[in-house]
């Protein structure tokens, strides 16, 4: 059974773990330089009352997964952007199901009216994911360069919440 509880400053190590076996697999995020469990507590700290983190626990209360959502500068005040990881080898199996449910509620109790999921064009499974939550299109970015260089294209799909 999975567990989700808000993301503590203890779990970045985990969560760090997690993060870097999905970028060095490569192909589902824009993410493309290994990552610190003092990064993503760096980031937690930043915008602590307009941002939420969630982690998802397996029965041995091991992290499985993790979301959040967080401002982003290129979106209008009452909207946020999201990101959602899962650990390899264990998609689909309501993961991010569940943490989705926490992560709407937070952002609606913050005062957030949308949801803004910005997923690389050759990332299937996070289209498919956000898609079957309710995200529809609302623009695509064509030729984008991540940080190591390689061009993919971007869909920006919205979740009124």
């Amino acid at each position: 059974m999975i567990k989700v509880r808000p993301a503590m400053p203890l779990d970045a190590g985990s969560m760090a773990k997690l993060l870097n076996e999905i970028i060095e697999k490569g192909g589902t995020t824009a993410l493309t330089r290994p990552v610190t469990g003092n990064d993503l507590n760096e980031w937690m700290a930043i915008n602590k009352t307009s941002s939420a983190w969630h982690v998802a626990l397996d029965d041995t209360e091991q992290v499985v997964g993790f979301q959040w959502i967080s401002p982003h500068e290129k979106l209008p005040p009452e909207a946020c952007d999201i990101a959602s990881f899962v650990q390899i080898g264990r998609t689909g199996l309501g993961i991010g199901s569940a943490l989705f449910t926490a992560t709407a509620a937070a952002a609606k109790a913050v005062g957030y009216k949308w949801i803004n999921a910005t997923i690389r064009a050759d990332n299937e499974g996070g289209l498919t994911y956000y898609q079957s939550r309710g995200f529809r299109i609302w623009t695509i970015d064509e030729g984008v360069a991540l940080e190591s260089g390689q061009i993919v294209n971007k869909i920006s799909k919205r979740y009124d919440v």
